[in-house]
């Protein structure tokens, strides 16, 4: 898998539209819709969910957190951990608790690491002042999120036969307005999985 991967295949959209495997008509067309409908969920999440194929390093701000005394280092999301790193110019952060805590548990990702008080090596708050080394993102797409991009996929590739945004017909009360965000079906799978980053300082 890779960074802000297309979370689900054109085979599988034209599945749900009950399109004959066969048909390569639109294949091109429904690979571009799949590719919109995949951003439009990270659009909507603050949070994509491919992962890199190799650890990488990635530059951090830390905020003082004055409610725990604590520096946090909000990071991109991570599930593995293995090889993760966190370095400022004075050496490496050993001391952390990485949060929310039992995220692994609840199949979702770290997206902060809170430095404990005891550490010999604290940061500054300087801009980009810690790197964060790590095999960044989600360990797999969640199937919440691979249906949340098929029924988005679905209202795009039904916008071509609504060039002014209106599907349907008035005449038979199926009128109804696409509108420039996602299905409201959509936003309520998705709700769960909205990266809200904290205020701290």
């Amino acid at each position: 898998m890779s960074w802000a991967p297309d979370y689900v295949t054109a085979l599988e959209l034209k599945s749900l539209l009950r399109i004959d495997a066969g048909d390569l008509v639109d294949d091109a067309q429904l690979g571009l819709v799949v590719t919109a409908a995949s951003r439009a969920v990270d659009l909507t999440t603050h949070r994509q969910f491919g992962q890199v194929a190799a650890p990488e390093s990635r530059l951090y701000t830390p905020r003082w957190d004055e409610s725990r005394c604590r520096w946090v280092i909000q990071i991109d999301d991570l599930m593995d951990v293995t090889g993760f790193t966190l370095n400022i110019t004075a050496g490496a952060i050993t001391l952390y608790t990485l949060e929310p805590l039992n995220a692994p548990q609840r199949g979702k990702p770290y997206t902060r690491a809170v430095v404990s008080k005891t550490s010999t090596i604290l940061p500054k708050g300087e801009i980009g002042e810690v790197t964060g080394v790590g095999k960044w993102g989600w360990s797999a797409v969640p199937a919440t999120v691979k249906e949340a991009t098929l029924i988005q996929g679905s209202r795009f590739n039904k916008r071509r036969d609504a060039p002014f945004g209106v599907a349907g017909s008035p005449e038979s009360g199926s009128e109804i307005r696409l509108l420039a965000k996602v299905d409201p079906d959509v936003a309520v799978m998705l709700a769960s999985y909205i990266r809200r980053r904290l205020a701290v300082g």
